[in-house]
């Protein structure tokens, strides 16, 4: 039979192996979701193809080089989708120079009400620098799901006159097209202008 300190060996043995099989899988797992994530940041943006409000087919790549201020709402909205834009037109504008580094983006998540042409006249109620962009049903979709937003029609589906619920969040991506924060509705034009203007004098 096995002396007590021979037994006593193979338990530490035994509980050793365990914990480095235990660190090698939770590393493994470190890794798999550096892969998904980066540097651990939030999965939020993607690929998206869309179409501006001249008409013009674009991707998340077209942004490159510039930090993108990000609003997925509709033309129709009554009072959310203005009121968000409004914030941040006076935000970027109270920015100065510093805010010609921003574009910001409004996607809708209404394509079949909400065309270029619908867009464009909207959109120029803002910003002149402001993006509206649109697509089919699927590629509005994508988009939507790659920066984690919800929608979905309210209401009555078979009129024209039809509300949209969807989530109200202001995404601030990188000009490499990375995620670098979020801002809720309550975040008013200067909160919101303080938190660009800090995270953008950061070279990424």
């Amino acid at each position: 039979m096995p002396s007590r300190r021979s037994l006593l060996f193979a338990i530490i043995v035994v509980v050793a192996a365990l914990g480095l099989g235990a660190a090698a899988l939770l590393l493994t797992g470190r890794e798999r979701i550096g892969e998904l994530t980066g540097t651990g940041t939030a999965l939020i943006g993607g690929p998206f193809t869309l179409t501006d409000q001249n008409g013009t087919t674009v991707t998340d790549a077209s942004f490159r080089g510039k930090y993108m201020l990000v609003f997925f709402g509709y033309t129709f909205c009554p009072d959310v989708c203005p009121t968000e834009l409004q914030v941040m037109t006076r935000a970027i504008q109270s920015m100065g120079a510093a805010g010609e580094k921003i574009t910001p983006i409004f996607v809708s998540i209404d394509p079949e009400r909400d065309t270029p042409e619908v867009l464009k006249s909207y959109v120029e109620n803002f910003d002149p620098r402001m993006v509206g962009l649109t697509g089919s049903a699927e590629q509005v979709a994508v988009a939507a799901k790659a920066y984690r937003v919800y929608y979905a029609r309210a209401g009555k589906t078979g009129t024209a006159d039809y509300l949209m619920d969807h989530s109200s969040i202001i995404y601030l991506m990188d000009p490499q097209g990375r995620f670098v924060k979020h801002f809720t509705y309550s975040t008013d034009a200067a909160a919101l202008a303080e938190a660009l203007a800090a995270a953008t004098s950061v070279s990424p």
